[in-house]
């Protein structure tokens, strides 16, 4: 079945998908934006983001040289010097725009933005609205999307494949949940925002809808994809109960001046980087495993119980009140904490402007690559990049949108997803984390100096896999797993 075409298709509603959707709304009445989404609206990585968004909004102290320099740094040679330095420069507009669509920033008494500093920043930059940055950002974005007449919101719409013709996308394939019909949706311009793929491990902080969707998608439409071997691990996700996804306790709770001890209540981070808990994620979360691994330990502890109990609790209510419900006493006791998988550096190749190498498909935030996060992604730049990418690739867009003809597709027949009836969940599961436990333990034995000469595990569990959906009715958990797969195999 093929539903009404539109002008402008984008998948995922996180920053990077609405911040593009409203640039674009916003400036062309009228185009018609379809802004689709796996669960709902609110379910994006973005909505988990706590510390905030990197900006050098004090030029007084703060230089886009320093925010250059330190992003680099912290990308161990791989970053695009190009593309961090426009993102950099780009700062002082996005965060206009976030402030204009309605986000609420916090501010000192004396009206200037209060911004904090995290590990791997040589000042403090990060601009946040409390420790639910990422909730107040979709709250607001979202208020202001369905305030524009030519945006419409659609949940449930589960993309299982792009539609391409001779290296063009015209629109995507999908499963309509609600219904449990697999249709087209055709569209001038695909925009992918279908953030992350760390559902691909054992432990993460990112939600059950991180199934690296777009990548695998855009892999098998013959995009180039870069740098999917960098997969970032976030050093303090809280350990004291098992949950999936993991509880985030921000990299601002450090910079804030929380200290990361071992079981003797030492402080062992300078013994790997001169700036200790300061240092960046990679080198953060590598330490803290050859910690445990050497006192054969399960966690390290974050401390707490020197701060400043009121000012602490203005900054982080949230991670306060989780700790709390947990049974921790953030002023009384450590908090056990571990490294979790945290964000996907690399995935669908880009431009600056979110240009992929298939015409008329665009791709942002967590599952593209600009070459701004190199190896290890600076904390709180994503939020920044997705931003950036999504006022450029708007700006692109409507300077040739109207070049473009309606796309007219004739339905070819795609293998259908049951809904309703999910076949053979108990193997679909059993495989799914089988799969998380082989790429957490291999990722970590890696980043420690123990990985084993190859990894075969991804391959026997792509075979069973394959066999299962040669044999069953697919389901959505099914091609949620096919797209964890192809994408394990892209960092293996």
């Amino acid at each position: 079945m093929i539903v009404k075409p539109c002008d402008v298709l984008v998948l995922g509603s996180g920053i990077a998908g609405l911040s593009f959707a409203i640039s674009l709304a916003s400036r062309r009445p009228d185009l018609s934006v379809r802004i689709c989404s796996k669960t709902g609206q609110t379910a994006c990585n973005t909505w988990y983001a706590q510390g905030g968004i990197a900006a050098v909004t004090d030029r007084d102290r703060d230089a886009f040289e320093d925010h250059i320099r330190d992003t680099i740094q912290a990308g161990g040679g791989y970053c695009n010097e190009q593309v961090v330095r426009a993102v950099v420069e780009d700062a002082p507009g996005c965060i206009a725009s976030l402030s204009q669509w309605g986000v609420p920033f916090d501010r000192t008494p004396a009206g200037a933005w209060d911004t904090g500093l995290e590990g791997g920043h040589s000042y403090p930059r990060i601009l946040h609205c409390a420790d639910r940055t990422g909730a107040y950002i979709i709250r607001s974005l979202l208020h202001y999307a369905k305030r524009l007449d030519n945006i419409t919101f659609h949940s449930g719409f589960f993309a299982t494949d792009l539609i391409i013709r001779d290296r063009q996308c015209f629109g995507v394939y999908y499963l309509d949940e609600r219904s449990g019909i697999p249709k087209s949706c055709p569209a001038k311009i695909t925009y992918l925002a279908t953030g992350g793929s760390g559902q691909l491990f054992r432990v993460t902080t990112n939600p059950a809808i991180a199934t690296g969707d777009g990548v695998a998608m855009a892999h098998r439409a013959g995009a180039r994809v870069e740098h999917m071997g960098f997969y970032q691990f976030h050093p303090t996700a809280f350990s004291g109960a098992k949950s999936n996804p993991a509880f985030l306790i921000s990299e601002a709770v450090r910079g804030f001046g929380a200290h990361v001890i071992n079981r003797q209540e030492k402080r062992f981070l300078f013994e790997y980087d001169p700036r200790g808990e300061l240092a960046t994620r990679d080198i953060v979360s590598r330490a803290i495993w050859l910690e445990c691994r050497k006192n054969h330990t399960a966690h390290v502890y974050l401390d707490c119980r020197h701060l400043n109990r009121k000012a602490f609790l203005h900054a982080f209510p949230a991670i306060a009140a989780h700790c709390r419900q947990a049974g921790y006493d953030l002023f009384k006791t450590p908090v056990p904490v571990m490294p979790a998988a945290h964000y996907q550096c690399g995935g669908i190749a880009i431009d600056l402007q979110g240009r992929t190498t298939i015409g008329n498909l665009y791709a942002n935030g967590e599952c593209a690559c600009s070459g701004l996060h190199g190896a290890n992604r600076l904390a709180s730049n994503s939020l920044l990049e997705a931003v950036a990418i999504a006022r450029r690739a708007a700006g692109n867009v409507l300077s040739g949108i109207d070049d473009l003809a309606s796309p007219v597709i004739h339905q070819e027949k795609k293998p259908g997803i049951s809904a309703s009836a999910e076949t053979g969940p108990d193997k679909i599961i059993y495989l799914r984390q089988q799969l998380q436990k082989v790429m957490y333990d291999a990722y970590v034995s890696g980043i420690t100096g123990t990985v084993p000469a190859e990894n075969t595990g991804t391959e026997q569990l792509s075979q069973e896999t394959d066999k299962l959906l040669r044999h069953r009715a697919p389901s959505k958990s099914s091609y949620e797993l096919r797209n964890l797969l192809t994408v394990a195999r892209m960092i293996s």
